[in-house]
């Protein structure tokens, strides 16, 4: 792709970005809306504004013949981040509403044998088995229901089963001790700046899946934003683990 049509490409993402999530009779409509046009595009853009999603995949451990569940997954891109070690899984379920986004997953799912895209609520859905591993991926802030969400995660993992998130949020006005704190000014900017779109960085999604999971491994970092050169966005990387009995 040449530098022109990266740009063109760009161009038509921020276009749709800049008008907006539409409202909708239901979340599933907006989803369907906002994200139709922008579908051919998406993995490219978001490349490069979701960060730390292969770092976060990198650190989880598949068992043989694994049962990996996304909850939100749209495209079912993060597949990818599993590399040679997608051979370890078994089934991995890609579940969204937005059927534009599961267009692109059925697609990536003929070269993808054990890739399956689900239209489904993430806060509702269950598997016929016990998942061995659930991924969030910038997906709890666009889930409205987000306790809905992480609570079903949690019921549809088997025992010692892992749940992973990466997402943007903000820190509380007092963080905890050894969290990030973060600005008055981030706490507020990045809110109002997403919320647009549809995408809601909270204060309470980190401590929520802290107090759920007590065993679990946290990284809190920023990323570059495209476009924004000046500003960094906060994310964090969980992995909390079920207790084996």
């Amino acid at each position: 792709m040449s530098r022109l049509e990266a740009l063109r490409d760009d161009v038509a993402v921020l276009a749709r970005l800049a008008r907006g999530m539409p409202r909708r009779a239901s979340h599933a409509e907006s989803l369907g809306a906002f994200y139709g046009a922008q579908s051919a595009h998406y993995d490219r853009f978001r490349e490069r504004l979701l960060q730390g999603r292969a770092e976060l995949i990198a650190d989880i451990a598949l068992p043989p013949h694994a049962h990996v569940v996304e909850l939100g997954g749209g495209t079912g891109r993060n597949i990818e981040f599993f590399g040679e070690r997608i051979a370890r899984i078994a089934r991995y379920d890609v579940v969204d509403l937005c059927a534009p986004l599961l267009l692109r997953a059925r697609e990536r799912a003929r070269l993808i044998p054990p890739l399956h895209a689900v239209e489904a609520d993430a806060t509702t859905w269950r598997p016929a088995r016990p998942a061995d591993v659930v991924i969030l991926s910038y997906a709890l802030t666009m889930i409205p229901d987000w306790r809905a969400a992480i609570a079903n995660a949690i019921a549809m993992l088997g025992p010692g089963g892992t749940l992973a998130v990466v997402d943007f949020h903000v820190s509380p006005v007092r963080a905890d001790a050894g969290r990030s704190q973060h600005s008055a000014f981030t706490r507020r900017f990045w809110p109002w700046w997403f919320a647009h779109d549809g995408v809601r960085p909270s204060a309470e999604h980190l401590p929520e899946l802290c107090r759920a999971l007590p065993r679990n491994a946290v990284v809190e970092s920023t990323a570059r934003v495209p476009y924004l050169p000046a500003m960094r966005v906060p994310f964090y990387r969980f992995l909390g683990r079920l207790g084996l009995d």
